[in-house]
């Protein structure tokens, strides 16, 4: 078990990323400044819940920031300690990796984080997001009202994905993010420890 930690394991690779953010998370559960959590303004209706961060590696993050709610709608009232705490762990610990040159050097940790609203449909729905720069698309027939072609934002390409905060939600996603060979690391205990479903083995 030592040798896979040795220099010839990539210090990039997915199975890595998830056990530093999984240590970090275990001792920063009780921090949080709803003031460090960034709101994007300029996100698609579809995407208003959600978080995203720059970086050269963009991780996924699936968090119940919202209760689940009532007559039809999806989300319902904020949960400050299962939802806003989990998602600042992760950003702090994202912040931690980052600031540290001798951890990943010239490698800048990235996130797009998003809301599960305590609701696995409403997850599982999320979730193709982190896919959408993995299916291929064909834009050849397609023309703008000019004749020019189209010009597509190309989404973050997700190496790997943290969440989701129950068993339920994580099986659900797991098997979606499975199809395109994306690690999914969950956060929610299990017999003192922390469990790992990890669909994507490091590429050589």
């Amino acid at each position: 078990m030592e040798s896979q930690w040795g220099p010839t394991f990539p210090l990039h690779s997915p199975s890595v990323i998830f056990l530093l953010l999984a240590t970090s998370y275990t001792w920063l559960f009780p921090v949080t400044s709803p003031q460090r959590v960034p709101i994007d303004p300029q996100a698609a209706p579809e995407y208003a819940h959600s978080i995203r961060l720059d970086g050269d590696i963009i991780l996924g993050g699936l968090f119940p920031v919202h209760s689940r709610g009532d007559r039809g709608t999806p989300c319902g009232e904020l949960k400050k300690e299962k939802g806003i705490h989990r998602l600042e762990a992760m950003m702090f610990a994202i912040d931690l990796i980052n600031k540290d040159p001798e951890l990943l050097p010239n490698i800048t940790l990235g996130a797009r984080i998003l809301d599960t609203c305590s609701r696995d449909t409403y997850a599982l729905e999320q979730s193709l997001t982190f896919v959408q720069a993995l299916i291929e698309r064909d834009g050849s027939d397609v023309r703008c009202a000019n004749g020019d072609p189209p010009i597509f934002t190309k989404p973050d390409k997700i190496v790997g994905v943290i969440g989701a905060a129950s068993s339920s939600v994580s099986i659900m996603v797991a098997n979606i993010l499975r199809l395109f060979k994306v690690g999914l690391g969950l956060i929610f205990p299990i017999c003192d420890c922390f469990c790992f479903i990890l669909t994507l083995q490091p590429q050589t």
